[in-house]
């Protein structure tokens, strides 16, 4: 399934979209063995052609991201966020029923664990984010 933003825009489209009139240039760029295999693992990893990877990455305003980047990190980020809802929305009722009985319940131990890890997928995220 693939990741879209509350308006349902999806972030995994390969091709870039079309263009009133179409595109009128064609450029050739030929690289060696070794850049092949590069642009198409960089592309794969982005899932995107090599064409617009080579388009995007000429084009983009700040040199060192694509736009693909940037629809990546934020659909990155939108899962972040609803996990993170999830899980405050696990430790306020873990909470609710300590404080009404006293007792410290066993999904508190799970509750703390998932709160590490997306704490852990935060700072992984934001190092990602900085790295660019």
């Amino acid at each position: 399934m693939s990741e879209t933003t509350p308006g349902g825009r999806r972030f995994d489209r390969r091709r870039r979209a079309n263009v009133t009139g179409g595109r009128q240039h064609r450029h050739e760029v030929k690289v060696s063995p070794e850049e092949e295999g590069m642009l198409v693992r960089i592309a794969a990893e982005q899932h995107v052609t090599v064409a617009r990877l080579l388009v995007e990455s000429a084009l983009s305003a700040d040199w060192r991201e694509t736009p693909t980047e940037r629809r990546q990190a934020l659909a990155e980020l939108f899962a972040i966020h609803r996990l993170l809802a999830a899980v405050s929305n696990n430790v306020n009722q873990i909470a609710k029923a300590t404080n009404a009985t006293g007792e410290v319940h066993a999904e508190l131990r799970g509750a703390l664990v998932a709160v590490r890890r997306t704490a852990v997928r935060v700072d992984e995220a934001m190092d990602g984010l900085s790295l660019r």
